[in-house]
């Protein structure tokens, strides 16, 4: 896998005082922070200083029946979320509400990466993998269910859809599918170098995966694999022992969320460095650089007792207090989504 060409100069900038952090937020005004927790969803409008529970306003459904929610997916002002009573979708950045979908618990949501012309949706849940029927998540759209897949009672933790190939994340290994799951197959069980078996919890691939076919995956207890033939053959690229539940490229950087903290590399696994300065040993379930890749320096991260926010690209991390703090953080998200395709230019 050829390591990427961008430049981040991450680390470099100071970590910031809180007051500074405060008035450089209030200059922040279009992009707005949620979390999925049990208890439901969350928004902050001031850079994290503040989480409220998103209730939901009329007309509209109310969000008071909600239940935990495992996955946020923002389409500019188009809000999708999965939660344990469905899926939900919010045509005004999350100011109003109607249940589109019956199906749930959910733990991983996907679109196409052209939604104007493909509005096909994968919803993973605990009991396999579902697709929409067309237009699901269109706001004149009255409530129905998804399809069933063939990958089923397996738990589904991560997608990815790099086109034409869709990849799957499960508790029974990782899935391809050329057919927007039509047909799946495992990937890496065969050949000189296979991917360990095991449930598959993080997921990351190539924004030109067309020309450069390439993927990392965390495997429970086994540590991070990386492929660059599409998943013909594996290596092992460190964190042996780990549970990663997020891997992030930002630009030269591979990040991982893991059961003890935060973890960088930028030698394609071979030397990871631990980036948990103020984490206090929390387990890391999420991380969200909202700005990349203009400004890739600050990030967020869900932990299993709140959110954490750094400036420095995850040097020194700063607990966000307010209503989210001691909540596990199942989901972050942002919008505008950031362009994948830019974040990982090389």
């Amino acid at each position: 896998m050829r390591r990427f060409a961008a430049i981040l100069l991450l680390g470099l900038a100071p970590w910031r005082s809180e007051a500074q952090a405060t008035r450089e937020a209030a200059a922040v005004t279009s992009l707005t922070i949620f979390a999925g927790t049990a208890r439901g969803l969350y928004r902050s409008r001031d850079w994290g200083g503040s989480f409220e529970l998103v209730a939901g306003r009329s007309p509209g459904d109310r969000l008071e029946g909600l239940g935990g929610v495992g996955c946020i997916l923002p389409l500019g002002p188009q809000v999708l979320i999965g939660a344990d009573s469905g899926v939900y979708h919010s045509p005004d950045f999350g100011e109003t509400w109607k249940r589109v979908a019956t199906s749930g618990p959910c733990e991983a949501l996907l679109g196409s990466r052209y939604p104007l012309a493909d509005r096909t949706l994968f919803l993973g849940t605990p009991a396999g993998l579902l697709r929409s029927v067309p237009d699901l998540f269109l706001p004149e759209d009255t409530a129905r269910d998804f399809a069933a897949t063939p990958i089923a009672e397996a738990r589904v933790a991560r997608l990815d859809w790099p086109g034409p190939k869709l990849f799957v994340a499960t508790s029974k290994g990782l899935f391809v599918s050329s057919d927007a799951a039509t047909k799946l197959v495992p990937v890496g069980v065969d050949g000189p170098a296979p991917l360990p078996a095991g449930e598959v919890t993080a997921l990351v691939v190539s924004a030109f995966f067309s020309a450069d076919p390439a993927l990392v995956v965390a495997v429970d207890g086994a540590g991070v694999f990386r492929s660059s033939d599409a998943g013909a053959r594996w290596s092992h690229a460190g964190l042996a022992g780990r549970r990663v539940n997020d891997l992030i490229w930002l630009g030269p950087f591979l990040y991982a969320a893991t059961d003890l903290g935060v973890f960088r590399t930028e030698d394609l696994g071979r030397n990871w460095v631990a980036l948990n300065d103020g984490l206090e040993r929390r387990a890391a379930t999420r991380l969200l650089f909202p700005l990349a890749p203009a400004s890739g320096a600050d990030a967020f991260l869900g932990t299993d007792r709140g959110v954490f926010w750094t400036g420095d690209g995850g040097l020194h991390w700063r607990a966000l207090g307010g209503s989210l703090a001691g909540e596990a953080i199942r989901v972050l998200a942002t919008f505008p989504q950031p362009d994948p395709v830019q974040k990982k230019r090389r």
